[in-house]
């Protein structure tokens, strides 16, 4: 063993907002690095003993938007070298400003840890639709933004750089298992998008992606996550409709073109070496169930 495996093997990581994606990255890592130590936390009750039983210590927290918790419990959680946010903002289920109160409370454990690497689940949703190729500088603040709230929460964590390594990753419509794009509009009639080129990643890359990053060590930078392949949103919705027998969209015929972007990911390609395990869209796996849960 290298003296960086060795050095490796002793990370400490927590995951807060273990949810669709954060619950299957922490078994990854769990069955990758046996002696690595995996926290995971949620506000589910009942999710608690499921983490236990993948060896994933489990951590109920409450997030409304301060922590709602005993301190020795919240500061075992942030007890870590490394943190990584997967914290969904579900602005439309909140006032404004409730997912940046979230995140300064988040930063506030923060500072008074030993917290040293941080990865932080932002979403290419914050690009508008410039109707190009568009890359990680074409946003830089809440008023380029089409989601300012969550640039907004990004700045607030790369302000803590120097003193922590702080990686944004910008991922796609994550995808993959049952989030399958002809579910959410089979049967539709007249759709005006299907010209639209995707910006995907399936879960199994964005997984795999981050397991990367913490391996190969965590950059002061941000990062757009989606697969190469950039399909329109028709062949999407038609071909996983087609696998699961659920009634096609129709197509509106029209001269005009819809705003769109395609996201380049070309920047995380130049920092790291990774190979898409679905590069195409079209050939992202899907199911009912979603087998990692």
């Amino acid at each position: 063993m290298s003296d960086k495996d060795s050095k490796v093997e002793k990370k400490q990581i927590s995951i807060l907002g273990c949810g669709w994606l954060g619950f299957p990255l922490a078994q990854r890592l769990r069955s990758r690095h046996s002696t690595w130590q995996i926290k995971g936390s949620t506000t589910s009750v009942s999710k608690i003993d499921t983490f236990v039983e993948k060896g994933i210590e489990g951590y109920l927290l409450p997030l409304d938007p301060e922590f709602n918790v005993e301190n020795s419990w919240l500061h075992s959680f942030f007890d870590v070298d490394t943190l990584i946010i997967s914290l969904p903002p579900r602005l439309y289920k909140h006032e404004p400003g409730f997912y940046i109160k979230q995140i300064e409370s988040i930063i506030s454990e923060i500072k008074t840890s030993k917290i040293n690497d941080i990865i932080f689940i932002s979403s290419t949703g914050i690009y508008p639709e410039l109707n190009r190729t568009v890359v990680e500088d074409d946003v830089k603040t809440p008023k380029e933004s089409a989601s300012p709230e969550m640039v907004a929460a990004e700045n607030l964590l790369t302000e803590l750089r120097p003193d922590h390594n702080v990686t944004i990753l910008r991922l796609g419509g994550l995808l993959g298992y049952n989030r399958i794009p002809g579910k959410y509009v089979q049967g539709q009639k007249d759709m005006t998008t299907g010209s639209i080129p995707v910006n995907y990643i399936h879960r199994d890359d964005a997984a795999e992606i981050i397991i990367t990053i913490l391996e190969a060590g965590v950059f002061n930078e941000t990062f757009n996550i989606v697969a190469p392949g950039h399909t329109t949103r028709r062949e999407v919705y038609e071909k996983s409709c087609t696998q699961f027998g659920w009634e096609t969209p129709t197509f509106a015929k029209t001269d005009e073109k819809p705003d769109f972007k395609v996201i380049s990911a070309e920047k995380f390609n130049q920092h790291y070496k990774y190979d898409f395990k679905f590069a195409d869209p079209l050939q992202f796996y899907y199911s009912l169930e979603d087998h990692e849960a």
